[in-house]
Formats: C-alpha cells, structure tokens, sequence
C-alpha cells in the first residue's frame, strides 16, 4: 500500500497525468475543450519510472507534511501528516539532505533511453532539483528548499521564519472540519515552538561561524517577532483561527490552545528575540553576502538555484543594463506622446506616479477601493483566456490582504494555486499596509502576475503532473511565466485605451530587469542598500515605498531576484524559436498550452518541451 493511495491506483493515475501534456498541439487544444482524456499503452519502463517518482513524492511530504495539507493529499493512510508540522532543526536539515542523497540515486539508476519523453521530462526535474539542493545542503549555513524559491543564509530574518509561516499556513491552509481536524490543529500548534527552538540551534550556531545578517535587517525582524509575540500574548490568530473555525463544536478547544499559545509559543518567541537582539549588537550595515564568511560560494550557488543557469554575476549584471535599455526606449516613446519630453525615464515616471488621478485613497476607503479594481481587471482578464490558450482552467482562488505582522517585511504581493481537491483556495496575497503601495497605473500588471494568467494559473496545470512535480518548482520557470503572463495580458488589449497603463506594465517589466543589476551589485559589487534603492528609482522611477521593502528582501534571499527577467527572457527566446521554425503553422495557444502543460521546470527542460513541441507540430 502507498502513503497516498492504493500505489496500482496511483501509478495508474500518475501514468494518465504523465503521458498527457506534450501529445500534439491539435489533438491537445480538441480534447481538452471536450473535457476529454487521451489513451495510450504504457510502456513497463514508463510504469516502473513513475513508481520510483511516486515513492519519491511519498518520502518528501514525510519531510513536509505541511505541503501535503496544502495539496489536499493529507488523507486516507496519510491522515496521520495533517497532524505533524516539518522538522526545523539542524537535525532535520541533516535527515532532508541523507533522504535527498538516496532518492537521488535512485532517480538517476533509471535508464532514460525507453522513456516517453514527458516521464524522461519528469525524471530530469527531479534529478535537477535534488542535485542543487543538495549542493546547497553542503554549504556551511542556510535555509535550503528543495524545489523551492526561498533559499537564504538566515534561518530567521524579516521574511523568513516559523514564526511567519505557521500562524498563517495555520489559519488558510489546514482544514478544521470536524474535531480530529481541531485536534491535528491543536498538535501542530504544539511542535510550533519546537519548530521555534530548532531554528534558534541554527542561528546560533552561525552566528558562532560570523554569519550576522545586516542589522537593518534584524531590526525588521526584532519589530516583527516581536508583533508576533504580542498577538499571541492576546490570543491572535494562533487562537482566534482555531475558535473560529470550531463554533458547535465540542471540546474546550479555546482553553487547550490558549495554554499552548501562553506556556509553550510565546516563551519560545521571547528566545529567538533574546537571540536576534544579541546578533543585532555585532551587526553592520553591510548588506551583501560578499560581507559573510562563504559569501560569494553562497551567492553563486544561490544563482544557480534561482535562474537554473550557470550565469555568473558579471553577466547577470550585463543582462540587466541591456533589458532596461530595450525597455525604456519603449517606455520613452510612450511618454513622449503624452507630452512627457524631458527628463529621464525615471524622473517622468515619478511624475505620472504622483498624479492623482492615478493614486488610491489613504486608510481603509483605498484598501477596498484595490480590491474593486483587482475584481474588475480579473473579471476581464478570464474572459480574454480562451484567446491565449487551448487548455483551460478555471482557478478557485481568493484575493486576500496579508496579515499586518507580515506586511512590512513582505513584497507588495504574490500569489500561488490551491490544493489539488478544490477545498483550498488559490491566494492573491495582496500587501496593504499602506495604499501609497499601489497605483491604478501599475496594479492591473500585478494583479495579472500574481493570479490570472499569472501564478494561480499556472499551478492549476501542476494538479495534472505526478505528484513529485506538484512538490517541486523552479524560480525562473514561476516568475518568468508570471512576467510572460504580464505580457500576454497587453498583447490580449490590456492596456489597448490606457497608454498610462502600458507604461505602468513595461515599468513593472523593467523593474525586474533592475533587480538582475541591484541583486548582483549589492551581493557581487558591494554596493549598499541606498545604492539599490536609489537605483530602482532614479532609473526606472520606482516607488521609494515599494523599493525598500524589496532591496531588505534581496539581501535576505540572495539571488532569488534574478530568476524572474532570465525566466522572461528564456520563454520569449523559446517562442522565437518555435514562431521561427513553424511559420504559419505556429499558433501562441499551442506554444502557451506546452510551456505550461510541461509543467515546472528548468530552464534547459524547457527548451526541450518546445522542441519536442515543434517536431510534433511540424510533422502534423
């Protein structure tokens, strides 16, 4: 019997799931518009491959039974993973990376050659995420992920942290239902404050090695931690969501959490805060990992992970001055048709930026004027998909405020899809702790990158993977689908009336082309965080208010930031690529639907599933 389901059950399905996204365009497009499914004889190598992945699948929730809870999977003989929370030690961290070694060899003992090529896809993006992975699980410190976005040096820093991720997986992501699922709720809430003290372990023992992050970050994070702990001093969300949610309910449910939350979390909040006010003495103002011991085999390593690439920082650097360049000579001839002549790009953009036909309401009047105006470009935006696409999904998905302990850490957004069974929502978590955030010239783009056709689309298209492919994912293949599906939102008319607007999109493109120049100067270059602040807005006229908030977070994920515009960057070179070889036989939907249909991966695989792609539609 398999963790998940009956494993004949599951190989069966994965089988289906695995066969499916890369059949030809034409018979791809017909048979998901008749909600049809397409038969074909697997082959014994294909069915033994898809074993070891679902045993694979299987041995990772072990590891993160909160990923199986968010997917819906966290039933049946897995019921027993709703109840447990990850193990956040630096013993844990040993047991990730021995059971990473061991799947891995088995990964890489399959003979690819009888492969179809979409189980082969599969076995080379898990090959690829455990192998970097455990490159980063040999480095000296750090918070590794495995298929993941957030890597950083810092176990606990201003956006990174139990101390964020459980009050809030617990309050939207696990399910109470009935009293088992109050009292799995009730026993996760008791590994809470062990998850707390095995992250302190690892911050101290960096510390013991040098490694003081920068203190203008650890000042975000004592004022952080410290609103955690006063909301769990009054209950909070740790308690509030449970008695909420179990309202007829019997059982002293309230009382039981209380004391949890009062005896057990808050004590261990108080001694991360006690360690981070040590750190805070020592620290400098020092914002890049060339300051740290390891810093520049960090980074570049960190690179790797975030763009899939062997990219060095010298050409990430490069990379970014040659985008913005192509870019703001867009943006120039737009502004200059609306009588903005002179200065530069930057400085017009501040200009359009503070007109207040293009600000929202201070307080609570703008918060829900933001959210009308992301309602009505969604409500448009889904009409426009049958346009861009074959296959379609329909996203069940909630626009929501971030909590406010979060909120100044946070970027202004981001976004992702539900669980596999529908009863999780996908979330557009939307920063509002401020409306000077947002501007009615910039918001449409964001909406379109965090949710539709943007993340929350793009995950609805892993529930067809095999499950590993549902755990795992790529930084440049996620955020350079988003900024794509930025872009396909102004090639469908988005901004066909609003020359304010498309200015407002190709800023938003531009300023990921910025962050590939910030990232690389803060973390290769020394600069400093006033120079990527002033950068941001001096050459793209950035919001200072944005911008801070984002450079806090490049110097806590070091390199995440490059992997949206090389993503970009990569899925435009490979529809080159296709439109060049196809000619008239080459239809945007049939590329859209491979790209994600292929599922997350890397970059090199990507191409691979649109050569694939374009031999099958050559041959038709």
């Amino acid at each position: 019997m398999s963790n998940f389901i009956n494993r004949r059950s599951a190989v069966t399905g994965l089988v289906a799931a695995a066969i499916g996204p890369l059949w030809s365009a034409t018979a791809r497009g017909s048979a998901i518009a008749r909600g049809a499914s397409t038969a074909r004889t697997v082959t014994a190598a294909d069915a033994a491959a898809l074993e070891v992945l679902d045993d694979t699948a299987r041995n990772l929730l072990q590891l993160f039974p909160e990923s199986a809870t968010s997917l819906g999977v966290d039933r049946g003989t897995d019921a027993r993973l709703r109840r447990r929370l990850s193990d956040r030690s630096a013993a844990g961290q040993r047991a990730i990376a021995a059971r990473l070694r061991r799947d891995l060899a088995k990964i890489e003992a399959i003979d690819p050659k009888p492969l179809s090529h979409s189980v082969k896809t599969s076995i080379e993006v898990v090959r690829s995420a455990y192998a970097t992975s455990l490159e980063g699980f040999a480095l000296p410190y750090g918070d590794i992920t495995v298929g993941g976005w957030r890597n950083t040096p810092y176990v606990v820093i201003q956006n990174v942290g139990a101390y964020l991720d459980v009050p809030r997986f617990l309050d939207s992501d696990h399910p109470i239902d009935s009293p088992p699922d109050a009292e799995a709720y009730l026993e996760r809430l008791r590994q809470y404050p062990l998850q707390l003290d095995g992250e302190l372990e690892r911050v101290r023992a960096a510390r013991d090695m040098g490694l003081i992050p920068p203190a203008f970050l650890l000042d975000k994070t004592l004022a952080q931690l410290k609103l955690s702990a006063k909301s769990a001093s009054e209950g909070g969300v740790l308690v509030d969501s449970l008695l909420r949610r179990t309202q007829g309910m019997r059982g002293q449910w309230e009382r039981d959490a209380r004391a949890i939350v009062t005896g057990e979390v808050i004590p261990a909040l108080n001694r991360q805060i006690n360690e981070i006010e040590a750190a805070r003495k020592s620290a400098t103002d020092d914002a890049g990992m060339w300051a740290r011991p390891h810093g520049e085999q960090f980074y570049r390593w960190a690179l790797k992970a975030s763009t899939t690439t062997s990219m060095t920082p010298d050409e990430v650097h490069a990379l970014g001055f040659e985008e913005l360049e192509r870019l703001h000579s867009q943006m120039d001839v737009i502004m200059r048709g609306l009588g903005f002549n002179s200065g530069s790009v930057g400085e017009r953009m501040q200009a359009i930026a503070k007109d207040p036909r293009y600000q929202f309401a201070e307080g609570d009047a703008g918060r829900a004027e933001i959210m009308a105006f992301i309602d009505a470009r969604l409500r448009w935006i889904r009409k426009q998909m049958p346009r861009a696409f074959h296959a379609l999904v329909d996203p069940n998905m909630e626009v929501k405020r971030l909590p406010p302990e979060e909120e100044p850490g946070a970027p202004t957004a981001y976004g992702g899809a539900g669980s596999i069974d529908g009863r999780i929502p996908g979330k557009f978590w939307i920063n509002l702790r401020t409306t000077g955030l947002h501007s009615r010239f910039a918001l449409a783009d964001l909406a379109f990158h965090e949710s539709i056709p943007g993340h929350i689309w793009q995950g609805e298209y892993t529930h067809e993977m095999p499950r590993i492919r549902q755990l795992l994912a790529f930084n440049a293949y996620s955020e350079g689908w988003a900024l794509y599906a930025q872009q396909l939102a102004d090639e469908l008319g988005a901004y066909e009336n609003d020359p304010v607007g498309r200015l407002g999109y190709l800023q938003a493109i531009s300023f990921r082309a910025c962050r590939l120049v910030v990232d690389t100067g803060i973390h290769a270059k020394r600069w400093t965080r006033e120079q990527g602040v002033r950068f941001f807005v001096e050459r793209n006229g950035s919001n200072p208010l944005e911008v801070a908030s984002e450079v806090d977070r490049y110097c806590s994920w070091p390199g995440q930031a490059c992997g949206y515009k090389v993503g970009h960057s990569e899925i435009n070179r490979q529809r080159d690529l296709a439109r060049s070889k196809l000619g008239a036989r080459f239809d945007v939907r049939d590329f859209n639907d491979t790209v994600l249909r292929g599922g997350n991966v890397p970059l090199d695989v990507l191409g691979s599933n649109v050569a694939e792609y374009v031999g099958s539609s050559s041959s038709d």
